[in-house]
């Protein structure tokens, strides 16, 4: 008679099997190359000890004390669990699993650059990040969350209902802490420029309406709904090569991660009604330089939400679902 464990695990993997072959092409194409990250985090659960799952592995629906429903929260700056990936609380081989894990969820061509990242914010991969498991593996909903400095990811499996990347995530880096105008080495940097080039598209009355005094709170990624709440230039009026050159930027914010997410993050922006419904704001009060390349700016829909802030460096935060139902947890 096989145990639990064993039935367990057959259950997983043949689940996940099963999600591939419902999915997109692109998705089966991923998943076919090796193990996907939801496998892997399958895997970890498993090589965990009991002491090490009283740790980091909690129910669908743990509330912390501090952060609410711990799933859901997102941060700059945090560690979700107080468990360092390259701890001695992990062996060798569950470092690895978590790394991998990590690998999945990032496209390859980002690997190098968010290594470097990593490398300069934290002194590499596994420090001063840690890891949480909401739900089991193979038994309907789970999550692993990935947190640390400028850093916040998610491995779901699509089994949370509604967003896109499982939940609220982040992104930044910090060269130095008080960047140059330029960004100089920073690795997300490259997407702010090409936004600017946006801007300059716009003629003076589209360049007046997308331009707001104010930074917004850069935590403040709940969705508003309509237009009536979204501050910036309309997309709906927009011309057609400037719709194009946005969807060039959005396809720029989206590719780092693995095709599976990318896809269920335009199916969302699809169902709330596309770019069209989504509005653009450049901030004018961060200016690094005053040279009108502006650092700070958001596209934002009715359950859309990407804030790019680029001063003093840069944190960029993403929320996005199919619906204006779902709360933002920061």
């Amino acid at each position: 008679m096989k145990s639990t464990k064993s039935l367990s695990r057959r259950h997983f993997l043949e689940s996940t099997a099963i999600a591939a072959v419902a999915a997109s092409s692109p998705a089966i194409a991923e998943a076919t190359q090796g193990p996907t990250p939801e496998t892997l985090v399958g895997e970890l659960y498993e090589s965990l000890s009991g002491k090490q799952q009283k740790e980091i592995c909690f129910d669908w629906n743990h509330q912390d004390p501090k952060r609410g429903l711990l799933r859901t929260f997102v941060a700059n700056n945090w560690n979700i669990t107080k468990a360092e990936i390259n701890s001695d609380f992990y062996s060798d081989s569950q470092r690895a699993i978590v790394k991998k894990i990590f690998e999945g969820i990032i496209a390859p061509e980002w690997h190098d650059r968010y290594y470097q990242q990593l490398e300069d914010d934290a002194g590499g991969f596994g420090n001063e990040q840690s890891v949480a498991i909401f739900g089991k593996p193979g038994e309907g909903e789970f999550e692993l969350v990935l947190t640390g400095r400028h850093m916040t990811l998610r491995c779901d499996g699509n089994s949370t209902d509604h967003v896109a990347f499982g939940g609220p995530i982040f992104y930044g880096h910090a060269p130095t802490f008080n960047e140059d105008p330029q960004h100089t080495d920073n690795v997300f940097w490259s997407q702010a420029v090409e936004a600017n080039k946006l801007y300059q598209m716009l003629d003076p009355s589209q360049r007046k309406a997308s331009l707001v005094a104010k930074t917004p709170r850069e935590q403040a990624v709940g969705f508003k709904g309509s237009k009536a709440g979204q501050a910036g230039l309309p997309v709906s009026e927009m011309s057609s090569d400037q719709k194009e050159h946005l969807q060039s930027v959005l396809g720029l914010l989206t590719e780092m991660y693995r095709t599976s997410d990318q896809d269920e993050a335009m199916q969302c922006l699809k169902k709330q009604g596309g770019l069209d419904a989504c509005s653009l704001s450049f901030y004018q009060d961060q200016d690094l330089g005053k040279d009108g390349v502006w650092d700070n700016w958001r596209i934002e829909g009715p359950s859309f939400v990407w804030h790019y802030r680029g001063a003093p460096h840069v944190h960029v935060w993403v929320n996005v679902a199919d619906s204006t139902d779902v709360k933002t947890n920061s």
